[in-house]
């Protein structure tokens, strides 16, 4: 009758959010306040359990990965699809989604979790399996070190119950897998199933393609191959990148695939998110044998077919078509991202705009920005800077020499403006590009939505 109660009250305040235009989190907080174990209560039952993805940067992205590939395998997913990755936002989607008796259609929730308020879900939900991604300087306002958002993953590591995906070439997430693994090592021979630790990294070749957070603050972005401590051969192991295709070292064999997905970035996640699904697959095949038990079906080739399908998250290397012309928005949190983000496109025949807000979702402190290279941005030169630290975006770039056009801190006249300017003259299709972060992102995203087609989700 709680869980009834609950569904009814928190799918009540979501009809009347909706009606007033209220937020999406809404419905979450106030049946967490009613009712704190609802969220507990809804996913504990899943058949496959709770995944729980993590880290600094490409959380929702990588999240994305995960569920499409699952669902393309027939597993039921539930997630939180619009990236609120707090509690309240998690317990708004159950609402959503879950039944009038308070039950989800689901086998596996795969879950994106912010690095601090995992804090409350984990001692709520242990998660079965954790994917761990990086550990990057991008909010130190928020947790004052790198190494307590890496004390805050080694928690979430240490209430995982079967297994834990770690980033190889990250040092600090590295750090938790083996420590994940040494205190496996100590679980009584009798602890069924055994906790599982796998690693996802990189070819020597892609090291300097894709800086940790240590190669920004050393001497080089070089990591040369007998510095690299490798404890064993990565699970999954991004070898090559090309123009929408990747490959991928899965059982010591090469794979090539194509995708959809833009952005460097995210080939690095896609290896993140293959590893995680082989790492469910095999969850499900040892599972205790019963009539009912879910069984996955996932050879590499079924993997990677079903990855080559997923587009970007929003937001995310995701394209839109403005006045007939294609748009693509780049969300930037930190030096690698942007680094990362301007090294994935050509810069030549398009028009840019950078949009640079520095509210709590962004970071306060943009002093990141002299730590990104602009040089390639100098031949076409940026057409509009944007947002509440314009002025020091247009400094920065200043000091690149790279060319601006205007600056307007505010993002509704700065759009209006770009789109004026680079509006197409005889017939020409010129491509857009908006570097933002994310509070300009959502703000952006609102403003095209009155122009154009905007997906409000994934």
């Amino acid at each position: 009758m709680r869980d009834v109660l609950s569904a009814l009250l928190g799918k009540a305040v979501r009809a009347v959010a909706r009606l007033r235009g209220g937020g999406s989190a809404l419905p979450g907080l106030v049946v967490e306040k009613v009712d704190p174990g609802f969220m507990a209560r809804a996913l504990g039952g899943l058949p496959l359990g709770v995944v729980v993805v993590s880290g600094t940067n490409g959380k929702t992205t990588t999240t994305k990965m995960i569920v499409e590939i699952l669902e393309q395998l027939g597993v039921k997913v539930f997630t939180n699809r619009t990236g609120s990755n707090f509690s309240r936002g998690i317990v708004a989607a159950i609402v959503q989604e879950c039944s009038l008796r308070g039950r989800l259609d689901a086998d596996v929730a795969v879950l994106e979790l912010d690095e601090a308020h995992a804090m409350y879900f984990i001692d709520r939900v242990p998660p079965r399996h954790t994917l761990l991604l990086n550990v990057l300087r991008d909010q130190l306002d928020r947790f004052g070190e790198i190494d307590t958002t890496a004390r805050l993953l080694q928690r979430i590591a240490d209430a995982t119950t079967e297994g834990v995906v770690v980033n190889r070439e990250d040092r600090l997430v590295a750090a938790i897998g083996e420590r994940t693994r040494e205190r496996a090592a100590d679980l009584p021979a009798e602890a069924h199933p055994p906790l599982e630790v796998r690693e996802f990294g990189l070819s020597d070749e892609l090291l300097s393609t894709f800086p940790s957070d240590d190669d920004f603050h050393a001497a080089t972005l070089q990591r040369s191959a007998p510095e690299r401590e490798l404890p064993r051969e990565a699970d999954v192991t991004l070898v090559a990148v090309g123009d929408h295709r990747a490959v991928f070292r899965i059982d010591g064999r090469e794979y090539e695939t194509a995708l959809k997905l833009e952005g460097l970035y995210n080939t690095f996640n896609a290896a993140a998110a293959l590893s995680l699904v082989r790492m469910i697959a095999r969850g499900s095949e040892t599972a205790e044998v019963c009539p009912d038990c879910l069984r996955i079906e996932a050879p590499t080739e079924r993997l990677l077919s079903a990855l080559a399908e997923v587009r970007p998250a929003f937001g995310r290397g995701e394209r839109l078509t403005l006045d007939g012309q294609p748009l693509d928005l780049v969300l930037v949190k930190n030096p690698a991202g942007f680094r990362l983000g301007l090294a994935s496109f050509d810069p030549s025949g398009v028009d840019v705009m950078i949009a640079i807000n520095d509210q709590y979702a962004d970071g306060r402190d943009m002093s990141w920005l002299w730590d990104v290279d602009f040089t390639s941005l100098a031949e076409g030169g940026v057409d509009t800077v944007s947002g509440t630290r314009a002025w020091d975006m247009a400094l920065r770039l200043e000091h690149d020499e790279v060319p601006v056009g205007h600056v307007e801190e505010d993002l509704g006249r700065a759009l209006a403006g770009f789109r004026r300017r680079t509006a197409p003259e005889g017939g020409a299709v010129r491509p857009r590009r908006i570097y933002c972060t994310y509070t300009a992102m959502l703000g952006l995203r609102r403003a095209l939505a009155e122009l154009t087609e905007v997906e409000d989700v994934w």
